[in-house]
Parts: C-alpha cells; sequence; structure tokens
C-alpha cells in the first residue's frame, strides 16, 4: 500500500502520506564507514533516468572583477512520459546594483555523448574533457547572455560517503527515491558572458554542484540552504535539506573545505538562522544572522570550521516558480498551492572561515554566495 501511495503521489504530485524519518536514509548515514569519496570521471556522468526526476549542473562564477554569476543546466524527466531541459545564466548587479541578469533558454534537439559527460542541444553545449578535470561551457540560446566558459578543477571533486546519495522509501532495499550531491568546491573559471551592454570576463573562482533528485523536488524536500565561500587560499560549501513532514522533517546537511590539491575537510555540517524576519510578501523567516558549521577529521586530526556573523543585505529573491521548466514548475505548483521563493546574499571580506586542525587555527576572509530557499 505504501509503495502504490508513492507511485500515486509519484505521477499525480498528490502529497505524501506521513511515513516518518525512518522512510530516509540520510547520505550522512555513510560517513561512519566513509567520510568522503574523491569523485572520477564515472561520478559525473549524466543518469538519464526514465523514471521522475531533475538532474542539474550548476556552476558558481566569482570573477576577479568582483562579478558574480552562475550557468545551470536543467535536464529533467516525469514519470518516463516527458523530458525538457533548460540553459540558465545570472549576472547579479548587471549594470548596476540590484540589476540581475537572469536568462532562461528553453533546449531543443538535446542529448548526450556517449560516454554521457557531455550534453549537446542546438546552440549549448557543456563538454567535460578526457582528463575529467575540465568543463568547457557554451551557449548562444540566449541573445541577452552568450557564454563562452572553461571551468578547471582545483581541487578533487568529492561526494559524502560512498556514493553522495541519501534514500527515501520504508523499505531500503528498494527506495522510490533519492538525492545525490557531487562537488568540484574549488576551481578557476576563464572565459566571458556577453551581453547586449556588456561583455562581462569571468576569470577567477568557480564551484561546480551536481544535483540529481530521483523523485519529485518538493516531495524531496522543502528548505534549502546553500553557501559558496571563497577566500584566497579555502573554498568551503555547505548544502542542507529539509525533507517534507512525510519524512518527518528530516535535515541532512553536507559540504567541504578545500585548498588548492587538497580537501581538508568533507562530511557533516550545520546550519542555524540565528536571526531571522518575516518576509511580509510571503510570510518567509528570511535569514538575518546565521552560522554555518563543518567538522571532520584529517590525517587523524579532528577538523572544525564555522563561518558566524550578519549576513549582507539581501542580493535578489527568487520566485522559484517564475524560472523553472514549465513541466517541472507544474510539480510544485499543483501540488503545494504555495509560492516557494530563493533569498540570495552577496559578499566580499565581510565575513571570515575560521579553520582548526588539531591544535593549528586558521582564519580567511573571503566572498560569499549563499541561498535560503523555502518551497513549503
Amino acid at each position: 500500500m505504501n509503495w502504490f501511495k508513492q507511485q500515486l503521489a509519484n505521477v499525480v504530485g498528490t502529497e505524501e502520506p506521513e511515513y516518518g524519518p525512518t522512510a530516509i536514509q540520510p547520505v550522512t548515514n555513510q560517513i561512519a564507514k566513509v567520510p568522503y569519496s574523491t569523485l572520477s570521471k564515472d561520478d559525473l556522468k549524466w543518469r538519464v533516468m526514465e523514471t521522475t526526476n531533475v538532474e542539474t549542473q550548476t556552476f558558481y562564477f566569482m570573477s576577479d572583477d568582483g562579478t558574480t554569476s552562475m550557468a545551470q543546466l536543467i535536464y529533467s524527466n516525469v514519470g518516463g512520459i516527458h523530458t525538457t531541459a533548460q540553459f540558465n545564466s545570472k549576472i547579479w548587479d548587471h549594470d548596476g546594483p540590484g540589476k540581475h541578469l537572469w536568462c532562461a533558454s528553453p533546449l531543443s534537439d538535446y542529448g548526450f555523448d556517449e560516454p554521457q559527460t557531455g550534453f549537446y542541444a542546438e546552440n549549448v553545449s557543456v563538454e567535460l574533457n578526457e582528463a575529467g578535470d575540465t568543463y568547457t561551457i557554451k551557449s548562444a540560446a540566449h541573445e541577452s547572455c552568450i557564454v563562452n566558459l572553461t571551468v578547471t578543477r582545483k581541487s578533487p571533486g568529492f561526494q559524502i560517503g560512498e556514493n553522495g546519495t541519501s534514500y527515501y522509501g520504508t523499505d531500503p532495499a528498494n527506495p522510490w527515491g533519492h538525492m545525490r550531491h557531487a562537488f568540484w568546491p574549488r576551481a578557476l573559471v576563464t572565459g566571458t558572458m556577453q551581453t547586449p551592454s556588456k561583455t562581462y570576463k569571468i576569470d577567477g573562482k568557480a564551484l561546480y554542484s551536481y544535483a540529481i533528485q530521483g523523485m519529485k523536488p518538493h516531495h524531496a524536500a522543502v528548505k534549502w540552504n546553500f553557501v559558496n565561500f571563497q577566500t584566497p587560499t579555502y573554498s568551503a560549501l555547505l548544502m542542507e535539506f529539509t525533507t517534507p513532514l512525510a519524512y518527518g522533517r528530516t535535515s541532512v546537511s553536507i559540504g567541504g573545505i578545500a585548498k588548492d590539491g587538497e580537501i581538508i575537510v568533507a562530511g557533516n555540517t550545520s546550519v542555524k538562522h540565528v536571526t531571522s524576519v518575516k518576509e511580509t510578501e510571503n510570510d518567509w523567516p528570511e535569514p538575518k544572522t546565521i552560522s554555518w558549521e563543518w567538522q571532520g577529521e584529517k590525517d587523524g586530526k579532528s577538523v572544525t570550521a564555522s563561518i558566524n556573523g550578519d549576513l549582507p543585505a539581501r542580493t535578489d529573491r527568487v520566485d522559484v516558480l517564475a524560472h523553472l521548466p514549465g513541466f517541472v514548475k507544474s510539480f510544485i505548483s499543483g501540488a503545494t498551492g504555495l509560492k516557494p521563493h530563493i533569498f540570495q546574499y552577496i559578499s566580499k571580506d565581510e565575513l571570515t572561515l575560521k579553520i582548526k586542525i588539531g591544535d593549528e587555527e586558521f582564519s580567511e576572509s573571503g566572498r560569499l554566495f549563499s541561498e535560503a530557499t523555502f518551497i513549503a
């Protein structure tokens, strides 16, 4: 009966029954055995599942000239009935503070190369090189943002545990859904993003995040937290999601810290919205003061790290449904009746990453990109 209810929810988009926290096996359960695993080229393959899922590649850029931008590829499938692909790009503070450029391009004639590490569509390509350490991103799908970028990994990529995957379902041996993340925490980007008014030189630091939600997105999570923090020496990332009540409002918080050539720590993390204010339009609790923490071990030594303090003034508030492919949008709007939003924050040098490895302590200020997402 549980399986039947779940299949109905998957296809129709209905709210799921309350299975409880035992119906999710978080990836953090794998940490005791394997804290994290470094990524091979095979780990970066598109899965191209035939069941309901949303698969994404997201690249975040912090240019040396102060520009913050991103590029994203979304591939989605609903029940094996219909697939869509979309290329998104965004330049924050384009032509002035608060004037963000968002370009979303539904794609046609899309497909994957033979090893399934490269994606192609009309006027778009995202390719991984033979060595598995460099992505080339090209898009002329939207005339307002022509993208030509190269992203090269500078530290090992990683996924938490053995496979970076949390599983959903009352029978762990036969899960009905899953969530997977894999990261390049520290990379370099070179190239340009060309708009009608300006050509941006996007040379600087990059972070790459691969994700697959092997079920309807609002069934997998109702809240997200994300931070990308880049200093001259270190790169810190954190990703946390909270499941719906169907899975006991379970929070899964993961991330890591790297520097050139090595991972310092990867595994369990935590996020706390120390203070927040009700956001009037949709009554979401917009965070104002926040705490991010990392913990683990390196070479037998305990590692802890943190970023604490006031967030900068909100850079943007994104209406999620306005930015998703139409078919993915129908997952959420019809089922939740809510208007999910993302609060985005960008800062430079206002916050400090503090790291303790054994008895040694390090600290360094850096650039922040952070998101707090509320879906339901």
